[in-house]
């Protein structure tokens, strides 16, 4: 089952909106949740991200490639536009250091986050949804 056009509009502005996609991550030191501007709907089957810092989250995907993906807007919820107000994607990932898929995946950012210092030198992260569930566990797609 496809996404909804609604779903794929509120994750591609959850940053301007001020509802960050929170990416969680598992490495030898933990877990890690850190929020991720660039998130995006790449398909139906895929989310991805552009992928700049390089830092923790990328330490912890060489450890486990598994993350799960948290969109949460009460608003939206409130407003009628979300059945549930907290979705969650849980899938695997791959990188792409270069390639057809990290340049769709470029094409498919907002300008803020192309023209970000630092965008040139970055990753495509692409995510296989392989669960996508509302806070009471109903399926979304």
């Amino acid at each position: 089952m496809p996404l909804s056009d609604t779903i794929k509009t509120l994750i591609r502005n959850a940053w301007d909106d001020g509802y960050p996609c929170l990416l969680a991550t598992v490495g030898r030191q933990g877990p890690n949740i850190t929020p991720k501007g660039s998130m995006i709907v790449y398909d139906d089957a895929h989310l991805a991200w552009w992928e700049r810092s390089k830092r923790a989250v990328l330490e912890n995907l060489g450890f486990e490639a598994r993350v799960c993906v948290m969109y949460a807007n009460f608003k939206a919820q409130r407003d009628g536009v979300l059945e549930s107000g907290f979705l969650r994607f849980f899938g695997s990932v791959e990188l792409h250091e270069s390639g057809p898929t990290r340049e769709k995946i470029f094409s498919l950012l907002l300008p803020r986050e192309q023209t970000h210092v630092g965008a040139e030198a970055g990753i495509g992260v692409l995510i296989k949804i392989e669960k996508a569930i509302d806070i009471r566990g109903k399926p979304i797609m």
